[in-house]
């Protein structure tokens, strides 16, 4: 089924989530330390609690910290080709493993951060709920439609959503119907139009449209566990890279991803900002 005009300017346009590098900005942090941005890598999926993340950590330290948000595959293929970024936060352990074994990421600043859940999207507020167990009726429920999901092959979401249909047993028969978006926004966006009727996609990103409602919760065994790492690019010596991740394992930005829906990995600790 050949993609509607609609559908292609929605996978285009969310398909390149990127919001740009920020230019450094002049002033004082509250260390006295010049007030330059960082420049963050993070998976689309984060989009907006790290919009949020941004602002506390400026709110509290004086520094900025710019957004560049895509597919983690697509954030990582930048780091590889050198694209200026401080610090990386993957959707899914894969890609920081990548960069780790190129040299590419401090290994010593790496940590995990957080953790979501995989859920089943319909269009609309009031869809029915189902139980997401093999012997679904995915033909019953997106009749003549196709399921939006990211790139199976590539991008965390798409990769565990796989995952989950084959543990379903559901794969081999939905493959020719999915519709793959360059990241999970994308997908999202799919499904609030109305273009897909179905979608796989994380929950806290689900949570960010009233136009989707989320049908189902795919068992956390049916997929390999989702884990968001964090660290810093080999080749940025920004004197706030320490200080931003350790931020991100405080107190502040903790509340952040639990008022948004994250699952905060249980033995991380809340560390002190250096």
């Amino acid at each position: 089924m050949p993609f509607s005009p609609a559908r292609r300017r929605l996978l285009g346009l969310a398909g390149t989530i990127a919001f740009g590098l920020a230019r450094p900005r002049a002033g004082f942090g509250a260390d006295g330390l010049g007030a330059d941005e960082l420049t963050v890598f993070a998976a689309a999926s984060l989009k907006n609690v790290m919009d949020e993340v941004a602002a506390g950590f400026e709110h509290e330290t004086g520094h900025g910290a710019a957004m560049s948000l895509a597919g983690s595959s697509a954030l990582a293929r930048q780091i590889r080709h050198g694209a200026p970024a401080d610090i990386f936060i993957s959707a899914n352990p894969g890609w920081m493993d990548v960069l780790e074994r190129e040299g590419l990421i401090d290994p010593a600043s790496r940590f995990d951060l957080l953790g979501n859940r995989l859920v089943l999207i319909a269009h609309g507020r009031k869809a029915p709920p189902v139980r997401v167990t093999p012997g679904l009726d995915f033909d019953a429920l997106l009749g003549g439609g196709r399921l939006a999901m990211t790139l199976v092959d590539a991008v965390p979401a798409g990769i565990y959503g796989k995952a989950a249909l084959e543990w379903l047993d559901a794969w081999e028969a939905l493959a020719p119907r999915v519709a793959q978006a360059d990241n999970v926004r994308a997908a999202l966006a799919l499904v609030a139009s109305g273009e897909a009727p179905l979608g796989i996609v994380y929950a806290t990103d689900a949570a960010a449209d009233d136009n989707v409602t989320v049908i189902g919760t795919f068992p956390a065994d049916a997929h390999p566990p989702i884990v968001y790492p964090a660290a810093a690019v080999s080749a940025s010596r920004h004197p706030l890279n320490r200080r931003f991740l350790a931020w991100l394992r405080g107190p502040s930005a903790h509340w952040a991803f639990e008022r948004q829906g994250f699952l905060l990995i249980p033995d991380w600790g809340l560390l002190p900002l250096p």
